[in-house]
């Protein structure tokens, strides 16, 4: 685990496209990493899709009735899924990207509902994951609160790509610290 008496000075959003959200069944489909600082300018990005079996996919995702909602777009991603990148690739290239623009800051991530993408992250690639910071900024406890005691929602589309999940969960934040900067006009 990364050291934990620093102050981080950056964030690693990170959004995983899984086949259902059991780590011990469920496969890692597709990541995207963001680094951004605490003003949320990027400083560096990363997408790839995740290689797995495909048969072990299909079945997977027939098991999970969220996948549903990717019928119109479920065998073009699968599709590309042919050409993705070895999951041991992967995990390597997002250690490298940490290394490159966290050294040895703790790293810090961030997205939406994250404690459970980290399940998947401690259980396919451990090697990342001793690279991250015991702590999380998970933007869904910030809308559990907003929602349930100022009534705030933020309308989010669900896309199911995580490039764009990641830029919706930053957006989210952006809208609640907004909110609090600006409480009185929105009370």
């Amino acid at each position: 685990m990364a050291e934990v008496s620093k102050i981080p000075k950056k964030l690693v959003w990170l959004d995983l496209e899984l086949t259902g959200l059991d780590p011990e069944q469920d496969l890692i489909l597709e990541v995207a990493a963001e680094i951004t600082d605490f003003d949320f300018k990027t400083l560096a990005s990363y997408e790839a899709l995740v290689k797995q079996p495909r048969q072990q996919v299909i079945e997977r995702i027939q098991k999970n009735t969220w996948w549903l909602d990717y019928t119109k777009n479920r065998d073009d991603f699968l599709s590309k899924l042919d050409s993705a990148k070895p999951s041991k690739q992967v995990e390597q290239e997002l250690v490298e990207l940490l290394r490159e623009h966290s050294g040895d800051d703790p790293a810090i991530l961030a997205g939406n509902s994250i404690h459970n993408d980290r399940k998947f992250i401690a259980r396919y690639w451990p090697e990342f994951d001793l690279k991250l910071h015991y702590r999380m900024l998970d933007v869904s406890a910030w809308k559990v609160f907003m929602q349930g005691k100022y009534g705030v929602e933020f309308e989010k589309k669900n896309l199911h790509r995580a490039f764009d999940d990641i830029q919706a969960s930053i957006a989210e934040l952006q809208y609640y610290l907004e909110w609090f900067t600006n409480g009185s006009k929105h009370r």
